[in-house]
C-alpha cells in the first residue's frame, strides 16, 4: 500500500487520492473478512434455525486402571495440598495421553478426598475425565455433537480458547473498517448515483423496524 509523500494540492488530485487510498484499504479488510464473512453469516442461519436441524449426540467412554505407584502419588499430593483445584501434575498427564488418549495440557482438577474431576469443554461437544482416588479407575467421556454443532460453537466463541477469541477480535476490527470505508466510498459516488442513501436508509430502517415492532 503507498502512500503520497505530499499531500496533494488541488481538489480534484485529492479526492482521487482519498478514493484510491479508500479502495486499498476497502479490498483489503475485505480480503481480511472473508472467510470470517462466510463462516458467520452460515452460522448465522444455522443458529437461527438451531431447532429444525436435528442432531444426535455421539458419546465415547474409556476407562482405565491407574497404575499403583501413578495412584499412590497422587493420594499424597491430594493429602499434602489444601487446594481443591489445581492442575494435574506431569506424571498423570504424561499417562492420561498414553492410556486414554487424553490431552489436558494445564487445565484445572478439582480434587477431593475420593477423586479428582476434570472437566474439559470443547466447541461443538463436551467432555469429563475422573480419577478414582480409592479404586484407581480412570473414566474419560466424551460427547460429540457434530459438525453443525462445531461450527455454531465457532461462532459464539464459546470454549475456543484464547487464540480464536482474539481471531474474532481481530475479525471484528476487519469488519469495522471494512464497513467504514465502503460508506465513505459510496458518499464519493452518491452524486452520480441516486440509489445510494435511499439504499443505505433502507439498510437501516428495515432492521430497526424489526426490532421496534416485533421484539419486545
Amino acid at each position: 500500500m503507498s502512500v503520497a509523500a505530499r499531500p496533494p494540492v488541488d481538489r480534484q488530485t485529492r479526492r482521487a487520492w482519498w478514493l484510491k487510498t479508500l479502495h486499498q484499504w476497502h479490498w483489503i479488510s475485505s480480503a481480511i473478512c472473508l472467510f470470517g464473512m462466510l463462516l458467520f453469516a452460515l452460522t448465522g442461519i444455522t443458529l437461527n434455525h438451531a431447532g429444525a436441524i436435528g442432531s444426535r449426540p455421539e458419546i465415547v467412554t474409556r476407562t482405565a486402571t491407574l497404575p499403583g505407584a501413578l495412584l499412590e502419588g497422587l493420594r499424597t499430593e491430594q493429602a499434602a495440598s489444601d487446594e481443591d483445584e489445581r492442575p494435574l501434575p506431569e506424571m498423570a498427564t504424561g499417562w492420561l495421553w498414553q492410556a486414554l488418549s487424553v490431552s489436558v495440557g494445564g487445565r484445572i482438577a478439582e480434587w477431593t478426598r475420593d477423586e479428582i474431576y476434570l472437566a474439559l469443554p470443547r466447541p461443538g461437544g463436551d467432555a469429563w475425565l475422573r480419577l478414582d482416588l480409592q479404586s484407581g479407575e480412570a473414566e474419560y467421556e466424551l460427547t460429540d455433537r457434530g459438525w453443525i454443532a462445531w461450527l455454531n460453537d465457532l461462532h459464539k466463541g464459546r470454549n475456543t480458547g484464547p487464540e480464536w477469541m482474539f481471531f474474532i477480535d481481530l475479525f471484528a476490527v476487519a469488519c469495522v473498517l471494512f464497513s467504514v470505508t465502503g460508506l465513505l466510498i459510496l458518499q464519493v459516488h452518491a452524486a452520480n448515483r441516486p440509489l445510494v442513501w435511499p439504499m443505505v436508509g433502507l439498510g437501516v430502517v428495515v432492521p430497526a423496524l424489526l426490532a421496534i415492532l416485533f421484539i419486545h
